[in-house]
């Protein structure tokens, strides 16, 4: 039955639960299956077989304006001055249920192919190659800034054509309006973000107008001649998906390389067999993604009421799943406190599920692996040099830094 009265180690505005989340995640699912949070007005799911079930549950969506008014759904419509912001959000296929998410996923998985990333392999490992070299020549630095940010952003911006002139805004703009997906967001912060979505919406807005006259290999224009009996995607659906695949596509690569390398740091030994067998790769992204899960909460509305051990969460409520805590659930996962790197029964949800499975997935693995190999091939020797501060952020977990030397 769900628990009248979160625990108070619930806090996501507590730089110590930040910090570290998970014990008040075992207390959570120790205490039930879902938890009502009075100062969010969500239910809290933590176990890992509900979060599952409920990603592919059809009686919940990213929105619910396919089916039901504000008014009709019991909310407020947002405020008139967040509208860009919401403009941008909301044509993107992450916030959108059947058939317009359909509709746009197929058309963009048209150009977003398995052989179009593939195809980027080269390009990710040389660059991976390049920023590690640069991190060495200095002789240390930051991993965040120097390697975990500049890789992602690149590769995103060679999918999508923009030009490397172009790019230096692109992070700002990301971060702004990730900024929106934390929990109660401050007027300050919807103000960012909003700036940052009518910022991107001119320019890329602009760079579309470009490819139509001047089409090339890259996903911008592979967005313009996608189509499907007679569908296209409506400029709007191309501005947001160009936005979703950046801001997706790189924050979540981020915070996976530097939250994974502050846990290799933490657990000496674990680095130590990396280091000594780089076959471990592909399993240490994975357990990695799963140990400090980059994504720890995400959201969906009830459009029909559901039941959850009896007790019945309403239409219109919204239902807050702990990425974070699923990955720790010891019902699935053997020993989940500890890293493993060689793991291989590891079903993480870090990509999410159901029809909102990330269609990056793919792309993020490799962009991971390269960061990661380079990493130990060419800076066998990276330390710690100072110990990390997180963000404040709860929702997209990452660290302010992560200074190395060698």
């Amino acid at each position: 039955m769900a628990a009248l009265e979160t625990p108070q180690a619930f806090n996501p505005w507590d730089p110590a639960f930040v910090a570290d989340p998970y014990p008040a995640y075992e207390e959570l699912r120790a205490r039930g299956r879902v938890h009502y949070y009075e100062p969010t007005h969500q239910w809290l799911v933590p176990h890992h077989a509900d979060v599952s079930a409920l990603l592919r549950d059809r009686r919940l969506g990213r929105t619910y304006q396919h089916r039901f008014t504000h008014e009709d759904f019991g909310r407020t419509a947002p405020p008139a001055e967040h509208e860009p912001f919401h403009v941008l959000n909301d044509h993107g296929m992450l916030d959108l249920e059947p058939p317009d998410h359909t509709r746009i996923r197929r058309l963009v998985s048209k150009a977003f192919t398995p052989r179009t990333v593939e195809q980027l392999k080269p390009y990710v490992d040389r660059l991976a190659g390049e920023l590690v070299a640069g991190l060495v020549e200095a002789g240390g630095g930051d991993l965040l800034t120097d390697v975990a940010e500049p890789l992602p952003v690149a590769v995103i911006a060679e999918m999508l054509g923009i030009p490397e002139s172009d790019r230096a805004p692109l992070r700002p703009w990301s971060a702004d309006i990730c900024g929106m997906y934390e929990l109660n967001p401050s007027g300050e912060t919807a103000a960012k973000a909003v700036r940052a979505s009518v910022e991107f919406t001119e320019y890329l807005r602009e760079l579309i107008e470009v490819r139509r006259k001047e089409p090339g290999d890259d996903l911008i224009s592979g967005l313009i001649a996608a189509y499907d009996e007679g569908d296209r995607l409506t400029e709007q659906e191309m501005i947001s998906t160009c936005v979703l695949l950046l801001n997706a596509g790189h924050e979540a690569t981020v915070n996976s390389t530097v939250n994974g390398w502050w846990a290799l740091f933490r657990h000496p030994e674990q680095l130590a067999a990396l280091r000594a067998d780089h076959s471990l790769i592909p399993t240490a992204v994975e357990e990695l993604m799963r140990y400090d899960t980059p994504l720890q909460l995400f959201e969906r509305w009830v459009l029909d009421d559901i039941e959850i051990d009896g007790t019945t969460i309403p239409r219109g409520a919204e239902i807050a799943m702990l990425f974070g805590s699923a990955n720790h659930d010891p019902a699935v996962f053997a020993a989940p406190e500890e890293l493993d790197l060689a793991r291989k029964d590891n079903p993480h949800i870090s990509f999410s599920a159901g029809i909102h499975y990330c269609i990056g997935a793919p792309l993020a693995r490799i962009e991971l692996a390269s960061s990661m190999a380079a990493l130990l091939t060419h800076a066998p020797t990276l330390t710690l040099s100072e110990e990390p501060t997180r963000k404040p952020n709860f929702v997209i977990r990452g660290l302010e830094a992560l200074r190395v030397t060698l």
